[in-house]
């Protein structure tokens, strides 16, 4: 089983970034893929999520309106385009699957985890 997430960099505040989880070992189609961030200091939070099995979509209060999260099934992929990016989104993201959908809203604890790719927002 495998998660990549890639897609992270250094980018100024105002700026966008698009995350990619590449997912095998898996049944991806079967599984909600979360997106999580972790800041210095500071606890773990659920940025969005995407159930495979029917596409619904959820998001963090820091991502609505400007985070947007995507799937493209038949590479195994799903995305998080971030836009307006501000300092305070700097952060280790990282992707995540679980077979229970509330596993990844309400971050009860995943069951596969990728390693993280790291986003710095400059001001």
């Amino acid at each position: 089983v495998q998660l990549q997430a890639s897609g992270g960099g250094l980018v100024q505040a105002g700026g966008s970034l698009r995350l990619s989880c590449t997912a095998s070992g898996f049944n991806f189609h079967s599984y909600a893929i979360g997106w999580f961030r972790q800041a210095p200091g500071k606890e773990r939070e659920v940025v969005s999520c995407i159930n495979n099995s029917d596409g619904s979509k959820w998001y963090g209060l820091p991502a609505e309106g400007r985070f947007t999260i995507s799937r493209d099934p038949a590479k195994n992929t799903v995305y998080l385009q971030m836009n307006n990016l501000q300092p305070e989104d700097t952060a280790v993201y990282y992707c995540a699957a679980d077979l229970y959908w509330g596993q990844c809203v309400r971050d009860y604890g995943m069951r596969y985890w990728g390693k993280g790719t790291q986003v710095t927002v400059s001001s």
